[in-house]
């Protein structure tokens, strides 16, 4: 089945109020000085500032200020294009079955521990299987450092230590994600590292299985951290378009007063409005002419794409509020000007890209289904079809090299005569502080603890029946692998219209976002339920249903695409609701790194259950009582009070700034836990949920 779409963090507004409406969210001081990320507001920005130099003006040494072009755009879509077979046909299909097949290959069977596995696959057509119950094939079992695993098990342990890493690496480069000059760099690193990876599985064959289960681990590593790096762009890519930084004209007056009437025929290039691609400056200062060209081509952009409606989009408020006074301890709703042309962009960008990605990642698995079957579903075969999407991933990374900017972001104070080594140290050091500063923060906040709670286990079981259902299709009902892929296309496809189907069904039924959610959990436990109904005598007599036969793993792939469709776009939405505002960054961070790091367990129980009972179908137990859980934590979420509490420490966090800015920034922040701590159940009680309850 297809594994889960990646996520790409919302547009976070800049420090700098570039054209910024009034009614436009308020930006709330960072406690952090200047290492604190560029869409968090620090405590040095809190002057007046010059509304007639602020737009191109470096901020810092190494802003690059210059607009958006179509090429970066370009750039930033091509590595989704390349890198999304990895995560969708790789991870989602190929590799777990690589990995079973290899380590089967070395194995005995489970019942006399002596009789070789032979790699076979059953001698029936494909048509014919898919409505006749599944051959029995017997459990085989390998032996590493002396210790007996199953090997169906053997790939989900490699996924659980793979995702382990991916969590650890992720928290300890995300520094280099928002500061300094690393950012391209680390992304190109870990994309041709891990497509690399991807390409040696052709060489590896079953004697040296235990090779196969490093590339995986090297290959889903280096795809997460690289797609961490891919995210950091958006806001940036955001910041700088050209129908951002001008599509408010009445706040644009100051850059052309006095100059609007005379210039209204300029003659602006469609395809083209920034200067040449090999300047590696900052920005330049631009000139009036030029200013006034940029405006009138933003305008003319925003007007053709329908970008200054207002749009709901991932970001929006799900639950409308409309405070009668301005008041900081109240989000404010989204304003019909300058942010919703910010925030549409954001989604238009994102939605691009994984829309690209989904389709890159079709046409690779039809590749794949044709390889397998002209192969005659050898591991050969399997082998060439991971060569394939890895020398995808390889070669279509190059444009992104060629067209993606480097952005900067602020560099860290670690001084200039610094080595490499402490150099890595400070961003290793600045990201873990980073994390532990956001955990403080997210403690106080009960609904935040509620959701991401939830949330933890919510991920786990996306990624656990994933792999369990096509492991549990390969080892126990025989499937060939070109119709295990056949499973994954039907899912991503289901995936895709649930993105989009599962927003109107609500609109229809007028359930509330969480009421959305709950629904998709429910939807989601038919799958792991549906297994278990093979343990029913009577079910067993009629010889389908409770996953008897192959035909009936398409359905639930189905199944399980839909949810997945409407479980990604409204967790985040809804997470979005409860994070204090101008904390957006350091809270989506802590929400992807649960996403992540999730997903160790799932996957290693499941082994170990299936060690334990030699077969998979014990675990659709385990996996019942996952999917389950988050539905009694999710009732408890509630959304408005999240949101009080969440504005109440914005306000709290803003004021202790002030307050300890003159402190050393370890002294600031043990002193400002123990203020929060204090101040928070001094102004308000997470225990007077009456008053606060919907």
């Amino acid at each position: 089945m297809a594994p889960r779409a990646p996520e790409l963090p919302p547009y976070q507004r800049p420090a700098i109020a570039r054209n910024a409406s009034s009614q436009s969210k308020a930006s709330v001081l960072s406690i952090s000085q200047s290492n604190e990320a560029d869409d968090e507001q620090s405590l040095s920005d809190h002057h007046h500032f010059d509304m007639e130099a602020a737009p191109d003006r470096p901020h810092y040494h190494g802003e690059d200020t210059r607009l958006t072009s179509d090429k970066e755009l370009r750039g930033f879509y091509m590595y989704g294009w390349a890198a999304e077979v990895f995560v969708v046909c790789g991870i989602g299909s190929f590799i777990p079955v690589t990995l079973e097949q290899l380590a089967r290959e070395n194995g005995v069977l489970l019942a006399d521990h002596s009789t070789p596995c032979k790699a076979t696959i059953p001698a029936v057509s494909p048509i014919n299987a898919l409505f006749k119950p599944g051959p029995e094939k017997g459990q085989c079992v390998v032996y590493i450092l002396g210790v007996e695993i199953n090997t169906a098990s053997f790939a989900m342990y490699t996924f659980s230590i793979s995702v382990l890493i991916q969590a650890l690496l992720i928290i300890s480069m995300s520094g280099a994600a928002d500061h300094g000059r690393f950012r391209k760099t680390f992304l190109l690193y870990f994309a041709f590292i891990g497509s690399i990876a991807t390409m040696l599985f052709l060489p590896v064959v079953p004697s040296i299985y235990i090779l196969g289960a490093f590339l995986a681990i090297v290959a889903n590593t280096c795809f997460g951290a690289s797609f961490v790096l891919l995210n950091s762009f958006l806001p940036l890519l955001v910041r700088f378009h050209p129908t951002v930084k001008y599509a408010d004209t009445s706040a644009a007056t100051s850059f052309i007063d006095g100059d609007e009437d005379e210039d209204e025929h300029v003659d602006v290039a469609d395809d083209e409005v920034t200067t040449e691609e090999d300047d590696e400056r900052g920005g330049e200062t631009p000139t009036q002419e030029n200013i006034v060209r940029d405006a009138r081509y933003a305008n003319r952009i925003a007007e053709r794409e329908g970008l200054l409606e207002e749009v709901a989009d991932a970001t929006t408020a799900l639950l409308p509020h409309t405070p009668p006074s301005v008041d900081l301890t109240i989000p404010r709703p989204k304003a019909s000007n300058a942010s919703s042309v910010e925030l549409s962009l954001a989604t238009k960008i994102s939605s691009y890209g994984i829309a690209i990605g989904y389709i890159a990642a079709l046409l690779v698995q039809t590749v794949g289904i044709l390889v397998v079957i002209a192969f005659k579903s050898s591991n050969f075969g399997l082998r060439l079809v991971l060569f394939i999407i890895g020398a995808w991933w390889f070669l279509f990374t190059l444009p992104t090299a060629r067209w993606l900017r480097p952005r900067p972001g602020p560099p860290l104070h670690i001084g200039e005569q610094t080595s490499n080594f402490r150099t890595a140290l400070a961003y290793f050091s600045y990201s873990w502080k980073s994390l532990g500063r956001t955990v403080t923060h997210a403690r106080h906040l009960k609904d935040v603890l509620l959701f991401l709670a939830a949330w933890f286990l919510l991920s786990d079981s996306i990624a656990t029946v994933s792999g369990t259902a096509v492991l549990f299709a390969k080892t126990t009902l025989g499937m060939p692998y070109a119709m295990l892929a056949l499973i994954n296309v039907i899912a991503t496809v289901f995936g895709v219209l649930g993105a989009f189907l599962w927003s109107r069904l609500s609109s229809f039924f007028h359930l509330s976002p969480t009421q959305t959610i709950l629904l998709c959990i429910l939807l989601f436990e038919t799958i792991p339920i549906y297994g278990l109904l093979g343990y029913i005598p009577a079910v067993q007599r009629l010889g389908f249903l409770g996953l008897q036969q192959q035909w009936e793993m398409y359905p639930l792939g189905a199944v399980y695409g839909f949810v997945l469709g409407g479980l990604s776009s409204y967790c985040r939405a809804l997470f979005g609701e409860l994070i204090p505002p101008g904390y957006e960054a350091a809270f989506y961070a802590l929400y992807a790194i649960t996403d992540k790091g999730s997903s160790v367990f799932g996957p290693a129980i499941v082994g170990a259950i299936t060690d334990a009972y030699g077969e998979i179908r014990p675990a659709f137990w385990f996996l019942a009582v996952l999917v389950g859980l988050p539905f009694p934590i999710m009732l408890l979420v509630n959304v408005d009070r999240g949101r009080i509490e969440g504005a109440a420490l914005a306000k709290t966090l803003a004021q202790l700034a002030r307050v300890s800015d003159a402190l050393d920034d370890l002294d600031a922040q043990d002193t400002l836990s123990e203020e929060i701590r204090n101040d928070l159940h001094g102004s308000f009680s997470y225990q007077r949920g009456g008053r606060q309850d919907i």
